[in-house]
């Protein structure tokens, strides 16, 4: 512990160094939830959950602030687990390892859990604090944003009372939020038969790495390296050129998250060996050179393996190499109504081997909810017509964004007079809860902020220590200058 001694403000870095020690991968969230409802009750605060696992902690006004609007902070309390390949690490047991880099708080080999941890940790301060004055406020904890926002999917009407929300989980600090895209998962499944390996080939893993991976929606428009399309593209060449089979294929983790590393074990014939090995060095030239502006850290590795005990089938590799290759990914349209704002996008996640199928996994983002569903359906055709069988999730909407916000204006003007500059006020790619807040609480106000947090969903995850004293100043002037009922 006192990894961030002497760093301000004093009570979020506590508490976030506490969230730092408390398992909380998507969907297994059950200690963190019980750390929140022992932490409620350790405060003498009302304190409850729902069926979902969300969690709500309320605090009374301050003396005199009791005819001030009720207002809602909210943040979400799992985490995206993503490590580097070498790293050793169980996301359901042990704690992150965050350090200290100049300006910069970052993890030992892993995501820092940031996103959102630093968003709990300002309403877990804000909960404890007897030094701030401010009207009723509640706190809104939700499950498993980061795989399916099924939290804010099953909250209910009435849950909470309050009609303004802060939503604590931006990572720019400067920026206010007003709206964000909508989002839906395409997956894909290729059902394969295997087929033995020839007697006359030889055995080899390729390997993509060292990409920066990042988040599918605020990253997406940065041309970053796509380790499943990277490998997918040689593969493709390799087996018209040299006859390589697939073994195995596996890339990406996230739906959520720019795949990063990917490998496959392929085979092909010993006599086309050394053209194959000369066209590895010619491939990983040609992609270096293409991404060296933004993949600098690119690594194509190739190394000789044993014979696999199987290969897939010919139809279904050829059907999966001209899918891969043809499916869209990376920005599809910028917006007309908000320059600068990436409007719909596609991100191709992963490819993993399940039993006897093949599993290709996609998410669509979009701010208009037509343009959502119109490119999940691209993705879609691209995958029938290479005979897979096709998927969506149920999806989420965006949050459509209201330029004559009360709380965006008191957002603004608060952010003025601390540093003497206007704020950007801007929508976000990334998809937040705010959408699915309004479907249930359709008079809800909102705003979203947060600190600067960069290279979040992979293991370069940091946040800016600075903006998180800018963050926190914010948040109290906010609440400073909240409106009588």
């Amino acid at each position: 512990m006192n990894t961030f001694n002497g760093l301000k403000p004093e009570a979020i870095w506590n508490y976030f160094e506490e969230i730092c020690q408390v398992a909380r991968p998507s969907k297994k969230e059950e200690k963190m939830i019980q750390f929140l409802l022992e932490f409620g009750k350790k405060n003498n605060l009302e304190t409850k959950r729902d069926e979902a696992g969300n969690v709500l902690i309320k605090k009374p006004a301050t003396r005199g602030k009791e005819n001030l609007k009720p207002i809602i902070l909210q943040s979400h309390i799992d985490m995206v687990c993503e490590k580097n390949s070498d790293v050793v690490f169980d996301f359901e047991k042990d704690a992150i390892q965050p350090f200290i880099d100049g300006d910069w708080v970052k993890a030992k080999g892993t995501t820092l859990g940031a996103d959102d941890g630093i968003g709990i940790a300002a309403e877990m301060a804000i909960l404890t604090a007897n030094n701030i004055e401010h009207g009723p406020i509640e706190c809104l904890f939700t499950v498993d944003e980061e795989t399916g926002l099924s939290g804010a999917f099953a909250l209910k009407k009435g849950f909470f009372d309050s009609k303004i929300l802060l939503n604590l989980d931006s990572e720019d600090e400067g920026e206010l939020f007003i709206g964000c895209a909508g989002g839906i998962d395409t997956v894909a499944y290729f059902q394969y038969n295997t087929q033995k390996v020839p007697a006359d080939h030889c055995a080899v893993k390729i390997q993509v790495s060292g990409l920066k991976g990042g988040h599918s929606g605020d990253d997406i428009e940065k041309g970053l390296g796509n380790s499943n399309k990277i490998l997918n593209r040689f593969i493709w060449n390799s087996t018209y050129k040299f006859n390589a089979k697939i073994s195995t294929i596996d890339g990406g983790n996230l739906r959520n998250a720019i795949a990063r590393e990917a490998y496959a074990i392929l085979t092909l014939p010993k006599e086309n060996k050394d053209k194959f090995t000369e066209y590895v060095r010619y491939f990983e030239k040609d992609v270096k050179f293409e991404l060296s502006h933004t993949e600098p850290g690119l690594k194509f590795s190739y190394e000789e393996v044993s014979l696999p005990s199987f290969l897939i089938d010919d139809a279904t590799q050829k059907n999966l190499i001209n899918a891969v290759y043809a499916c869209p990914h990376g920005v599809i349209a910028m917006s007309r109504s908000m320059p600068g704002l990436v409007e719909t996008s596609s991100n191709l996640a992963s490819i993993k081997f399940k039993d006897d199928k093949i599993i290709v996994t996609t998410s669509q983002r979009s701010s208009v909810n037509s343009s959502k569903r119109d490119i999940a359906n691209m993705v879609e055709s691209v995958f029938l017509l290479a005979g897979a069988a096709v998927e969506h999730s149920e999806g989420y909407p965006g949050w459509t964004p209201n330029t004559n916000s009360e709380i965006l204006n008191i957002a603004k003007i608060s952010y003025k007079k601390l540093f003497g500059i206007e704020p950007n006020v801007r929508a976000i790619h990334a998809g937040l809860e705010c959408g699915l807040f309004l479907e249930k609480y359709p008079d809800l106000d909102m705003v979203s902020f947060g600190p600067t947090l960069r290279g979040v969903h992979s293991p370069d995850e940091k946040i800016n220590i600075p903006s998180v004293q800018k963050f926190w100043d914010l948040l109290l002037e906010i609440l400073n200058n909240i409106p009588i009922k």
